[in-house]
């Protein structure tokens, strides 16, 4: 078994090798660890990116309601800036 040892460890082909993986593992500016580490934020950003996606639709969908009907613009208003008419009073009910 030590003469196995010794006998790969003399071997070039074994120690170019071996050096290459320390190599590549660590020290190379495209290392595997950088490209996992790359691989995920990618993920991160095409998940955000559908998000914003769908947000940027239904804002698309809002704006042609509103240039289209103008009670729709009062409605919104009051439902997102709670504005209010004189003398009136709102009262915001929060649902759990």
């Amino acid at each position: 078994m030590k003469e196995r040892i010794l006998s790969l460890l003399k071997n070039k082909y074994f120690l170019v090798f071996v050096s290459f993986l320390v190599w590549m593992a660590f020290f190379d500016p495209r290392s595997w660890q950088t490209i996992y580490e790359k691989k995920a934020k990618l993920k991160a950003l095409q998940k955000k990116e559908a998000e914003l996606t769908k947000k940027i639709a239904a804002c698309r969908k809002d704006l042609q309601l509103l240039n289209k009907n103008a009670e729709s613009i009062e409605r919104f208003s009051r439902e997102n800036f709670y504005w209010q008419k004189p003398n009136e009073e709102i009262f915001i009910v929060k649902t759990p």
